[in-house]
């Protein structure tokens, strides 16, 4: 076996490999430039892997695990946060029976004390099979009659009409 082989990480993936290679490239003498080059990567590229592995180690250089925050829910407040769903917004306050990411989130704060932003609630609502709803935003002056009628009337009649050309 190779002594240098021996004291390389192992990559487990091509980009590992790559930026292994990187610096066992810069520590045969190469230029970061020619390393570059071979490796198909920008010369920035190459400096960064060098300072990573310069100031963390060759392991510096291996991927890490990208897995999220633990969920700061328990399984159990999930069961009982469909109970509450299940409860109706109204017996939460709330003026009307439509459950919005933001009144969710509310709710959760509200019984469990743990704060989630309304963009986060769609994953739990999702995780419970459950569906968060968008109230339709409508002007509030606006004439229900008056746009059926042009629907209906004015519309068509004007749809029917061809325009005619000047000659």
């Amino acid at each position: 076996m190779d002594s240098d082989r021996g004291r390389l990480p192992m990559a487990a993936t091509w980009k590992e490999w790559r930026r292994l290679r990187a610096v066992e490239l810069h520590d045969e003498g190469w230029t970061q430039v020619s390393i570059a080059k071979a490796l198909g990567v920008t010369e920035a590229a190459v400096s960064q892997w060098l300072r990573l592995a310069r100031d963390g180690g060759q392991v510096a250089l291996l991927s890490r695990s990208r897995h999220g925050q633990a969920a700061r829910l328990t399984e159990e407040q999930l069961v009982l946060l469909a109970a509450f769903l299940e409860l109706g917004a109204r017996a939460f306050g709330f003026s009307e029976e439509l459950w919005t990411c933001p009144r969710i989130a509310r709710v959760i704060e509200q019984e469990f004390g743990i704060v989630y932003h309304p963009d986060h609630v769609r994953r739990l609502m999702h995780r419970l099979d459950w569906s968060y709803q968008k109230p339709i935003v409508r002007a509030s002056g606006r004439d229900d009659a008056f746009i059926s009628d042009w629907l209906e009337r004015r519309w068509p009649a004007i749809k029917r009409k061809p325009k005619r050309r000047a000659e």
